[in-house]
């Protein structure tokens, strides 16, 4: 199948969804192509299966036109099977991440570039990654020389949105493994109908006779806050799924083995500290990092996080080495023999089996490193760290009562995301306070200079805020904040952070500066120079509407066709010949 090619309805049909779906959305004017719908949502699918001679091989990749590496693919097919000891019968699901091979081109990258700006930083993709939503089924099969069929049904992708990942292969996989390939076909058909993935609209994806119904967060919601996307009675009797939630994990569930460390675990994450979860399975291994991950949030995590990792993964010598200190990663094992290439690691944490508890559980102490032999070591969390905040009994109390009332899952998990963000806010407002004070006054913009620089930001300064503008204005925790701050600073997550707010005020900076010429007199203002100067005006101009649109500067509407105005009086009061090369130069 070509590039462009795709089933019956052809491009006619995709052009007229086109023009029906959100015509007032970032998407309007945009001339979507056959599969061009599909690959905002996904990168291709891929079966992996098992063959006794080469071992896992991928079997299918649909669309056919999708491009994988030679190294891409090795990555998948041992990443999309369980290890050999983790004994997964039935069917599981897990997810795993793995590094892009460089240098490939997206057909759509402006469009999802804009409508990755609308999200919230914890959401945004990370274009040097893909992530494998694996849905893996191993049952007995006497016709097979194994014993086994063995088989797994991926989904690439860019999209960090497990839950809704997860929810898909749920209606899909168990059909595709009795029906097989014209199935998947119809699959990635239904894919191709979907709307481009818009923060902020309740969306509608249809998939296999079922409607999704799901909203994807954007960067003006409230933290915390989830709206609602309700269950309609569809009039065509077709079944919709209101999905809660396109990308959060059930994170008591993730958190029970750990119970009493939460707040530790925390710190480390907040603070970039190397991590490895040790599971039993890649569903327990996967479901804990990305439980790990999110627990900063509204905060992105900003080192790479591997929700599954093998010995056969391409950066195992890279992560493993001994030759220097464990990068700032966190890695999610099953495999026993990372027990022992992993046992230089600072902080270790082993889980069971994950189940809900259900009596209250007991109080466990952090083990000592050196007591972490072999995978079968007992649960608990492996580390000489002493965290620098004092426990909050509070939240451990409260979720306790949790298990004795037989609170559902769902609501605990609200409480414990709910504890997590108030912790990462009262941390992060402080920071945030500070940073604004960074910003020039708007008095020091001057129309006819370039925009001022930030202030450069000074660790001392900042400490001295904190005395009277610290966390403990909406923490009651004790103990060391001001050493918490101090090892923030030097970790890749604020080093990302600070990044962010620094681009997003430099952009500020430049916006102001463009409404600033927008309510000078610039005709007026040429008039009283030279034809040179003007004209040089007039080009500084353009740019500056190229800029604003290439970096989509918080501008206006108005304020750009002002400009625009301005540009153009100023062209026309010009001799003719000038103005002719100034009109056809590209705005």
């Amino acid at each position: 199948m070509s590039l462009r090619e795709r089933g019956p309805g052809g491009a006619a049909e995709a052009g007229e969804e086109a023009a029906a779906a959100e015509p007032d959305g970032p998407e309007r004017g945009l001339s979507l192509l056959p599969w061009d719908r599909f690959s905002a949502w996904l990168h291709c699918v891929c079966v992996v299966g098992f063959d006794l001679e080469l071992g896992q091989a991928v079997e299918v990749i649909y669309p056919p036109h999708s491009k994988l590496t030679d190294k891409e693919k090795t990555n998948i097919c041992y990443l999309s099977f369980p290890d050999s000891n983790s004994g997964c019968l039935g069917d599981t699901q897990f997810c795993f991440r793995f590094r892009r091979s460089p240098g490939r081109k997206v057909s759509l990258c402006c469009f999802l570039d804009q409508l990755d700006r609308d999200l919230p930083v914890y959401l945004k993709k990370d274009p040097a990654y893909y992530y494998g939503y694996v849905h893996f089924r191993q049952v007995r099969d006497k016709s097979l020389k194994r014993g086994y069929f063995q088989k797994s049904l991926v989904l690439i992708s860019k999209l960090p949105y497990v839950h809704l990942f997860r929810t898909m292969l749920k209606q899909i996989a168990p059909e595709y493994f009795e029906k097989s390939e014209a199935f998947l076909e119809a699959v990635c058909s239904d894919v191709d109908r979907w709307p481009p993935p818009i923060p902020g609209k309740i969306l509608h994806l249809p998939i296999m006779g079922i409607i999704m119904k799901l909203r994807i967060p954007t960067y003006r919601d409230k933290p915390g806050t989830t709206p609602i996307v309700q269950n309609m009675h569809q009039a065509d009797a077709q079944i919709s799924m209101a999905l809660p939630t396109v990308h959060e994990v059930d994170l008591f569930r993730c958190f029970c083995p750990v119970f009493f460390h939460i707040q530790m675990l925390w710190e480390l994450v907040l603070l970039g500290e190397p991590l490895v979860v040790m599971a039993p399975s890649p569903s327990e291994s996967s479901e804990t990092v990305l439980a790990l991950v999110s627990c900063i949030s509204p905060l992105k995590y900003c080192s790479d996080f591997r929700p599954y990792f093998t010995i056969h993964d391409s950066e195992f010598k890279e992560y493993t080495t001994r030759t220097q200190a464990p990068p700032s990663v966190i890695l999610g094992v099953t495999n026993p023999f990372f027990a022992k290439t992993l046992q230089h690691w600072p902080h270790i944490i082993r889980i069971g089996d994950i189940k809900l508890p259900g009596e209250v559980p007991k109080q466990v102490k952090v083990k000592k490193l050196k007591n972490l032999k072999t995978l079968d070591s007992k649960p608990g969390v492996y580390t000489s760290y002493k965290p620098y905040l004092n426990k909050d009994e509070e939240i451990v109390k409260q979720l306790q009562k949790g298990v004795q009332q037989k609170r559902p899952t769902e609501a605990q998990s609200v409480i414990l995301r709910r504890y997590f963000l108030e912790l990462t806010e009262s941390f992060i407002i402080p920071l945030e306070r500070y940073v604004a004070s960074l910003m020039p006054l708007q008095k020091c913009i001057s129309p006819w200079k370039s925009p001022p620089q930030l202030r450069q930001f000074s660790q001392d300064d900042f400490m001295k805020t904190l005395e009277k503008a610290g966390p403990q204005l909406t923490s009651g925790l004790k103990g060391d904040w001001l050493g918490l701050y101090r090892h923030f600073l030097k970790s890749p997550n604020f080093d990302g952070w600070f990044r962010s707010r620094q681009k997003e005020m430099t952009q500020k900076l430049e916006a102001l500066h463009l409404e600033a010429l927008c309510n000078e007199n610039l005709v007026f203002w040429s008039q009283k120079h030279t034809e040179v100067e003007t004209v040089d005006l007039v080009l500084k101009l353009k740019n500056k509407l190229l800029q604003a649109d290439r970096e989509q500067l918080p501008v206006k509407t108005d304020t750009l066709k002002k400009l625009r105005t301005h540009i153009n009086d100023i062209i026309l009061a010009l001799p003719d010949d000038l103005q002719d090369i100034l009109l056809k130069t590209g705005t």
